[in-house]
């Protein structure tokens, strides 16, 4: 193999959870491929994509018949089944100086699909050479993540994203080793999605040429299985739900006063049964869709902010609260359960908001996952009684939610998921999200918000918790944004002042501060 004796340092994002590596430059032959025994649909489409992903210049220069040629996928398991939290996506990668090939074995598919952009991460063009090499080798890399859900939520209710931005965003997210799409589905202002058994929900969408049809949801749900990530819908449910009024008005309260949805109303739970059914495939109205929409084992059912005075203002209401002897609270209580009960019995997992634990702890299905974004909801707690949880850490000043603009890249960073949690229930803890709230996103500005802040977080949920040098990190986070930006991802420079904001002055994408 030849040797080349320029040599630079490469780091991958995220860190791998071990790597040793060497100090030589390899070269990488012009006619480089993947090799795998068996034909599986999943990996022979990742190989075209990380074929241009990885050489995206032509090679015109001559490279040595003995530079690297190949690399060899060992996978034990070739289900092709939707991921799920549980998913193996640990693999190892080895990238020898005396051989001309490099090796990647993995459990899963999905573990082929990470150890694929690491492999991409290391391949550099030599534009003087016209050639590609590797540096810093011989590489050994076994890694996996720390948490098995790491995500982004967009939110396409406050501001519609097309199909296209939706994808880009999908697209992106492997590139950070993310795993899961937060699809903030419907909210107040608008509900985009087509439903068969309930078809004038959509007539609150925003416009009649901002929805999707489930068409385009389960091809959207294929985009992101073939790239190894699990897309997780939320309807929020009972407050910020006064779309839904636009087609169905019976299940709100009133005309004047139309959320949170009418817990008194028969009605409205059968809707929201139907509903969840064509997501889960548990409704007749999914023939064409028999795994549901999204074939995800979790749904998320929001219950956060509800104010329940229009249930005590409408008098129909009111006389069923005091029929029950409920109060306002009970019978938030009560909806949120009977919800969950839904969704339990159609094989999901409810995922609910920080409010719903705070107002009812131990009373909740331990089937509920606790999705904390509220610095009065303590972490320790929700695990101590036996809760999963999701978390948003770092509250105000460092927060997680991608709509805080001045929040830095370093300070989502140094944010601890199990901060204050015993190290005994830890594995409660499944992870995270980066929460893209939509008021002031649409596709013209999503991905710099985004990105690179949503880098940060995935080197949080991916890497060792030791990894957490925001010195160390700066240089790495960099180079990635502008990779990112190569693969044509709009991430903004990484020292933004306020994130999204536009480079400060001309000059390289390495420079940028």
């Amino acid at each position: 193999m030849i040797l080349v004796s320029w040599q630079v340092t490469i780091a991958i994002w995220p860190m791998p959870k071990t790597q040793t590596m060497g100090k030589t430059t390899i070269a990488v032959n012009s006619d480089f491929s993947f090799s795998y025994s068996t034909s599986v649909a999943t990996l022979e489409k990742a190989f075209v994509r990380y074929k241009a992903l990885t050489f995206p210049h032509s090679n015109s220069g001559s490279t040595p018949k003995n530079s690297l040629a190949t690399l060899t996928v060992t996978v034990t398991d070739n289900d092709e089944s939707h991921p799920q939290l549980e998913t193996d996506e640990s693999y190892t990668l080895t990238i020898p100086t005396d051989s001309t090939r490099a090796s990647l074995n993995a459990k899963t598919i999905y573990g082929v699909l990470r150890g694929l952009e690491s492999f991409s991460q290391l391949v550099v063009f030599d534009f003087d050479n016209s050639s590609y090499n590797i540096h810093d080798a011989p590489w050994s890399i076994v890694d996996s993540p720390r948490f098995p859900h790491r995500g982004l939520m967009i939110d396409t209710a406050r501001h519609f994203q097309p199909l296209r931005s939706i994808r880009k965003a999908i697209d992106s997210l492997p590139f950070a080793k993310l795993n899961v799409l937060h699809w903030h589905m419907s909210d107040t202002q608008s509900f985009p999605m087509q439903v068969k058994s309930h078809p004038n929900l959509w007539n609150g969408a925003h416009s009649v040429q901002e929805k999707y049809t489930q068409m385009d949801i389960a091809d959207t749900i294929e985009y992101a299985r073939e790239r190894g990530v699990r897309v997780m819908v939320e309807f929020d449910m009972p407050g910020h739900a006064g779309s839904w009024c636009t087609g169905y008005p019976s299940i709100c309260p009133s005309p004047s006063c139309n959320q949170p949805l009418n817990v008194a109303k028969e009605d409205t739970f059968d809707l929201i049964t139907d509903l969840l059914g064509e997501c889960t495939g548990k409704a007749k109205s999914t023939r064409d869709h028999p795994s549901g929409l999204f074939p995800d084992n979790f749904i998320h059912l929001g219950g956060d902010e509800v104010n329940t005075k229009c249930w005590t203002q409408t008098k129909s209401i009111e006389q069923w609260l005091n029929d029950h002897n409920y109060t306002a609270d009970q019978a938030y209580a009560y909806f949120t359960n009977r919800v969950a009960k839904i969704a339990i019995g159609q094989g999901r997992r409810p995922v609910q908001w920080s409010e719903v634990f705070d107002h009812f702890k131990t009373k909740l299905s331990k089937e509920t996952i606790v999705h904390i974004w509220k610095s009065v909801t303590n972490v320790t707690e929700v695990v101590a009684d036996g809760y999963n949880t999701l978390v948003n850490v770092g509250y105000n000043t460092n927060s997680w939610y991608l709509d805080n603009l001045k929040v830095k890249w370093d300070a989502v960073y140094v944010n601890e998921p199990c901060k204050g949690v015993p190290d005994s229930l830890c594995s409660l803890v499944l992870g995270g999200h980066g929460e893209m709230w939509g008021e002031t996103v649409d596709a013209s500005d999503i991905e710099q918000t985004v990105w690179p802040r949503m880098a940060a977080i995935a080197e949080r949920l991916w890497s060792p918790r030791d990894v957490t040098s925001t010195t160390a990190a700066l240089p790495r986070i960099q180079n990635f944004r502008c990779l990112l930006n190569r693969r044509g991802i709009q991430a903004a420079p990484v020292k933004n002042a306020v994130a999204r904001s536009n480079p400060p002055n001309p000059g390289s994408c390495y420079t940028q501060r």
